[in-house]
């Protein structure tokens, strides 16, 4: 593995380089850009997923997002999709140049929130051939309408998380200090002594992150200012362009998600797969050595075929 940086718009992204088993400085190899989940940084899941795929042939760089982990960006912990969106195109730049990397070879996958914006991106990101997500997540959708049935906001609610997020902005531009949002303690709907009404995708994240793989850097609240933001960000309109590129997706039957993946794939133009593994949830995608070899297996099999 090898640590590497490259530039945002003025931050600076700070990323791993996982290089195949075998490894030599005479050819080159197919490259897959892996984005994280919201919240999550370069080390938890999309490592996973990137030495795996290292195991099997591919070149993969994962990275922390602008504004969070040890990437560069103010305010810190600030979830900015257009930010996002950008990090993997310039992601795609430093594989394009890279000496070891086939530049017609570059494929992209995204887990959870980063399947989003690596779905969105992919509709305007020629270089990348082939698109894959994890357990996507629509951010846009999220904070706009809430998670499934128990997540569900009224547009009053909603209206209220805007004007506090503007209100959170004028703050900030005049000095003052970052408010920071938490989606389960913040949320007068979730009841943390009656977990019955907080979605099971929040319920079991809380546990990956504090409990199963947990790391210092970990965005467990974030800027109230980048809500709006969020809220304006539409990843699947012009899903459609992707084609005739291949989109692969895969969510768990279980998933209070799945609806997500679903939705997008009815958007989607050939070719287009969704798979969809029984009895997993949103978070099993992640880390669950029962379902984590099978996400591996079909990834390994789609970018095989398609890089």
């Amino acid at each position: 593995m090898e640590r590497v940086t490259f530039q945002n718009k003025g931050n600076t992204v700070v990323g791993n380089l996982f290089k195949p088993a075998g490894f030599t400085q005479d050819t080159t190899y197919p490259a897959i850009v892996v984005t994280h989940p919201f919240g999550a940084v370069k080390e938890q899941v999309s490592t996973t997923y990137a030495e795996l795929l290292a195991a099997q042939g591919f070149i993969a760089l994962v990275f922390d997002a602008s504004y969070q982990g040890e990437s560069g960006g103010e305010p810190h912990f600030s979830e900015f999709p257009s930010a996002r969106v950008e990090d993997i195109r310039r992601a795609v730049d430093f594989l394009s140049v890279h000496p070891d990397v086939d530049e017609d070879r570059i494929g992209a996958l995204g887990i959870c929130a980063g399947g989003g914006y690596t779905v969105n991106v992919s509709q305007t990101e020629m270089r990348i051939k082939a698109v894959a997500g994890v357990s996507t997540f629509d951010i846009g959708s999220a904070r706009r309408d809430g998670v499934g049935h128990l997540g569900k906001q009224s547009a009053v609610y909603r209206t209220d998380l805007l004007k506090r997020s503007g209100q959170a902005r004028t703050r900030e531009t005049g000095g003052g200090e970052v408010e920071m949002f938490s989606l389960i303690a913040d949320n007068p709907k979730f009841d943390m002594n009656d977990l019955s009404t907080i979605p099971v995708m929040y319920q079991e994240g809380y546990k990956y992150y504090s409990e199963i793989d947990p790391n210092p850097r970990f965005m467990g609240t974030f800027a109230l200012s980048s809500l709006s933001r969020q809220m304006a960000f539409f990843p699947f309109e012009g899903i459609e362009l992707i084609s005739p590129r291949p989109l692969l997706l895969i969510a768990g039957s279980e998933a209070d998600t799945l609806y997500m993946s679903q939705d997008a794939i009815e958007r989607a133009k050939e070719p287009k797969e969704l798979l969809v593994l029984d009895g997993a949830s949103h978070i099993d995608l992640y880390w669950n050595p029962e379902y984590v070899p099978q996400v591996a297996d079909k990834l390994t099999e789609f970018f095989a075929k398609n890089l």
